[in-house]
């Protein structure tokens, strides 16, 4: 496993977002919240700015959905050049179908899970996926504190994907920090969403390697080759 950043842009300035994309591309992803003030109470970007960053970054965009009826506007955000498209499991009617759509128009295909939503129900479903998003905040808004209580659900999917049942990236969203990110790479994530970590450091790409070479050690020391 190697391990992989992913800048959050909820955390950068708004009115530069190229600007902002520009100081991360030694990143991995770059993660782009999306918000509709229905799932969530907050709004943020749409599809007219992520198709506008998809045009002027060269860095694979990371869309989170946290909107209602994914299933229906999930599959446009491929269309527009997203890497990988991630919805909601609480928000979706059909998340198979959905996670299809996605793939056929071109993106990696994510379900994410809130905090206190249990991965038991959704394992069944999880071949049809790329990614599983666990979130370590409850959606809406940065800054949170990390939720450690989530931890186990990475751990069941890692345990699942070292046994070769599943082919995931698991990705763990909120609050991740130099401090948290080594429970998070511990309990078999390899994909990290850092918002204030990086965009609110003086020098986000040197906290990019930071944070990568933190979760690098301490996912080699709990899950050994």
């Amino acid at each position: 496993m190697s391990a992989r950043i992913a800048p959050s842009l909820l955390a950068s300035d708004f009115a530069r977002l190229a600007e902002q994309a520009a100081l991360v591309e030694g990143a991995d992803w770059l993660h782009v919240d999306v918000m509709d003030n229905h799932f969530v109470p907050n709004l943020t970007l749409g599809p007219p700015v992520v198709e506008a960053l998809h045009k002027s970054t060269p860095l694979p965009l990371d869309c989170h959905l946290m909107i209602e009826d994914p299933d229906r506007w999930a599959p446009g955000y491929a269309e527009l050049g997203a890497a990988n498209v991630t919805f909601h499991a609480e928000a979706a009617a059909d998340p198979v179908a959905t996670a299809r759509a996605i793939r056929a128009a071109g993106a990696l295909a994510g379900l994410a899970v809130k905090p206190g939503t249990p991965l038991d129900p959704y394992l069944p479903v999880l071949p049809e996926f790329d990614t599983l998003l666990v979130m370590t905040v409850e959606p809406g808004f940065g800054g949170q504190d990390f939720v450690a209580a989530a931890l186990p659900k990475v751990s069941a999917a890692r345990r699942a994907v070292q046994a070769g049942h599943l082919r995931l990236i698991l990705e763990v969203d909120g609050g991740v920090n130099a401090e948290t990110i080594e429970d998070a790479a511990a309990a078999g994530a390899d994909m990290f969403v850092a918002g204030t970590a990086v965009y609110g450091s003086g020098d986000p790409g040197a906290a990019i390697e930071s944070l990568r070479a933190t979760a690098q050690a301490a996912y080699d020391r709990a899950w050994p080759r």
